[in-house]
């Protein structure tokens, strides 16, 4: 790690010109288009050069910004060993989850709702994002990572104890939160520790866990399906997380305290009552509008894939009450929001910044093309292809190798030329393109596996490029009391992005796939139908070259051909993202202050 980075105590100098803005100033993080196009630099810090904390910003600010002028070099290192752990142990579990998913379902004979299961967790995970950025500029970066690992442990309890897909999608919706939190506060940390610089350097850094643990996944998956079964699959990991969780909590919260000790950081009383609190956070977080754009959000998009479970289908009521209520209540999110809420959820003024919009929508497209094509795809394998489980989570996990060994270099290429913006443009999202529309001659039965695997190491890579760059540029247009703002907004459109990929997966296959095996499956097998489209065990019971085996390959060809072409599609709109985005220098740029990386 040494080799890798410097640490920078508080001695970068940049120029500032007489014109620069002055501290307090609302545009300061979104500085003029003009003037960014003619220039490409990135603007000037309104939190200026000094080392000294700022008094104007948040307390959860002012908080990091104390423990960086008090801790060790050790104490630096020992966070980023520690956020690393965090991850690989993260890794591992997301990676073991994603291939137990389909025998859950299966285990209710509700395998079609594979995809459906995460789209209210993609929503609620991401919405509620912008709730934890307040928390964590609120009352602290530790305790905002503290109450997201209590979710995710919740979400593991949750699931290994559901007896139902209903539970399971509940369970969901907690491990996700709490997942999705984890990541984002870490996120934040890696912000407030790291020179903008070496940022892009310092997230591949912390993403490498993927490396490792894509060999353990599949086998760890297949011995648990094999041996104790899904259900502790998740327990063990619900005891686990806690264990490798805390160490980091703990190591800030200690560097906090000594940061008051040394009379730094001054606790101030708020003088409120209990009740008053209460109050005053209901309005700060404006929970007013996360329910209903939660609620909003997902009532909408759930009847997309569930609405062929319904009598009628997309005339039945329920489905029709769904996505009016869905609708209805986006925009009274929307009107709440314009006229009603004492503090604002959305920062809207941020989202004017074209680098900050651009890199949201790259952010979204990423993650709807991936739940698309995704959805089925270990299922595909399996029933198609013939692989066996682990076999599976190697070739499903090539993501995760590719994409984080190769955001290393990518890394150290925007660390040399203090640039980011070509990186995406001219290699990360064509090539993305070019990988999913690949899929498209490559689903078929009789493919030499090599090709898959070929079409998955090109599209890791890209994609490693293309999260490396955005994360680097929604940063970079923004001050760091904004930091953790925007970065709640590009894991919010993420989120969003998932669930709206997950609900047009649903809608492909329960539209498709159900309809096309009753046209194909033969006259002996019709009879067997609801257990072979319900149960991903019952379809690949079949021997390959039976007549019922041949249908539901035929099935799954028309299926996953209409998935590949639309993700293929919206990742088009990734490019118009990253076009708009400005060509920011940020090598000599400086956010944060203190013992940094």
């Amino acid at each position: 790690m040494k080799s890798l980075f410097k640490p920078v105590i508080a001695q970068e100098r940049i120029v500032v010109e007489e014109s620069a803005t002055v501290p307090g100033d609302k545009e300061a993080a979104i500085p003029d288009n003009k003037e960014a196009d003619s220039t490409k630099e990135r603007p000037v810090s309104p939190e200026g050069d000094d080392d000294s904390i700022n008094k104007d910003a948040q307390t959860g600010v002012q908080n990091i910004e104390a423990i960086t002028k008090v801790w060790t070099k050790r104490d630096l290192y020992l966070a980023y060993f520690l956020i690393w752990l965090v991850y690989f142990v993260d890794s591992i579990q997301q990676g073991m989850g994603s291939l137990l998913t389909p025998y859950v379902t299966s285990a209710f004979q509700e395998h079609s709702l594979t995809a459906t299961t995460n789209v209210a967790a993609n929503i609620i995970g991401g919405v509620s994002k912008l709730a934890l950025a307040k928390i964590l500029d609120v009352w602290g970066r530790p305790q905002g990572y503290l109450l997201t690992m209590c979710f995710m442990v919740l979400g593991l309890v949750l699931m290994a104890a559901c007896n139902n897909v209903q539970t399971y999608a509940a369970a969901q919706i907690f491990y996700w939160v709490g997942y999705n939190g984890v990541s984002y506060a870490t996120t934040v940390f890696i912000a407030d520790t790291s020179a903008l610089k070496n940022r892009g350097l310092v997230l591949a850094y912390v993403s490498s866990p993927y490396i490792a643990t894509v060999w353990i996944t599949g086998p760890l998956a297949e011995s648990v399906l094999t041996t104790v079964g899904w259900r502790w699959g998740f327990g063990i990991f619900a005891i686990v997380t806690p264990v490798v969780c805390l160490p980091l909590y703990f190591l800030f919260a200690y560097n906090q305290r000594k940061a008051e000790k040394q009379g730094i950081l001054v606790r101030q009383k708020s003088g409120r009552t209990v009740f008053q609190s209460i109050k005053h956070y209901f309005w700060e977080f404006d929970i007013v509008c996360l329910i209903l754009l939660s609620a909003g959000f997902t009532l909408f998009l759930l009847p997309f894939s569930i609405y062929s479970y319904q009598k009628y289908g997309w005339r039945d009521p329920l489905t029709i009450s769904f996505i009016v209520v869905g609708i209805v209540l986006l925009g009274v999110a929307v009107a709440w929001e314009k006229y009603y809420a004492p503090v604002q959820y959305m920062p809207w003024e941020l989202l004017k910044d074209r680098t900050v919009l651009g890199a949201c929508v790259l952010a979204a497209v990423l993650f709807v093309e991936y739940y698309i094509w995704t959805a089925y795809f270990t299922s595909f394998l399996q029933v198609v292809l013939r692989t066996t489980v682990w076999q599976t989570g190697y070739i499903s996990n090539i993501y995760s190798l590719g994409s984080c060994f190769f955001s290393i270099p990518v890394g150290l290429a925007i660390r040399r030329t203090g640039r980011f913006k070509w990186v995406a443009l001219y290699f990360g999202v064509p090539v993305t393109i070019l990988a999913i529309g690949l899929l498209i001659q490559f689903r078929h039965e009789g493919t030499n596996l090599g090709w898959i695997i070929f079409v998955e190491i090109i599209y890791a890579f890209a994609g490693g490029a293309c999260v490396i760059c955005e994360q680097v540029a929604i940063m970079a247009a923004a001050a760091h009391q904004q930091v953790a703002v925007v970065v709640a907004v590009e894991g919010m459109f993420s989120s969003v992005g998932g669930g709206i990929g997950g609900t047009v997966a649903g809608a492909i296959w329960t539209g498709i796939f159900p309809r096309k095996l009753m046209e194909y499956l033969p006259a002996e097998s019709k009879g067997d139908f609801a257990a072979i489209y319900g149960d991903l065990t019952k379809q690949i019971s079949y021997p390959v070259g039976s007549a019922t085996h041949q249908a539901i390959v035929m099935a799954y060809d028309d299926a996953l051909k209409n998935m590949f072409i639309a993700a293929t599609t919206i990742t088009v709109l990734g490019l118009a993202g990253v076009i708009a985005w400005r060509d920011i220098k940020i090598k000599e740029f400086k956010q944060v202050k203190g013992t940094v990386i």
